[in-house]
């Protein structure tokens, strides 16, 4: 368990296990966010090489027949590997994008969970009235909002 939700003072130990599962899962989305992103420049990167690639070396000496142009990539293998990897990389952004939207909606759900039960989760009269010490480390240390059920 993560040190700083380990000392919190005004939660038991249920509540401390629930606050570092919806840390991880916070923490789970974040990375499959960041992958999905780099994911998105990559192809566009790719793909704005290929197209340069392609022009210059293809369609310039080749646009006078749209066969010459199809015949020319296609016997040109660094052409054709490149145009695969592009296509990779788009299957890929949407593999990332499916992983990236199912993690946030789990993240979503535990943390809309937690500040629906959070009068059962702190039942004692000093537990409720300090709550909000354990809602502001959350949203500080982990950028976890408790206090609202919307994103």
């Amino acid at each position: 368990m993560d040190s700083p939700i380990q000392l919190l003072e005004h939660t038991d130990q249920a509540t401390k296990q629930m606050l570092e599962n919806v840390r991880k899962r916070k923490k789970k989305f974040d990375d499959t966010k960041l992958w999905h992103y780099i994911s998105i420049y990559a192809t566009l990167s790719l793909a704005l090489i290929f197209i340069a690639y392609f022009y210059f070396t293809i369609y310039l000496h080749f646009s006078y027949s749209f066969l010459a142009v199809l015949s020319a990539t296609i016997n040109d293998s660094f052409s054709v590997s490149l145009l695969s990897i592009v296509l990779i990389g788009l299957g890929s952004m949407n593999v990332l994008k499916q992983q990236k939207e199912k993690k946030e909606k789990e993240y979503q759900e535990l943390r809309c969970e937690i500040v629906d039960r959070s009068k059962d989760l702190w039942k004692k009269e000093e537990e409720w009235k300090n709550r909000h010490i354990v809602f502001e480390t959350m949203k500080k240390k982990y950028d976890i909002n408790l206090y609202h059920e919307k994103k």
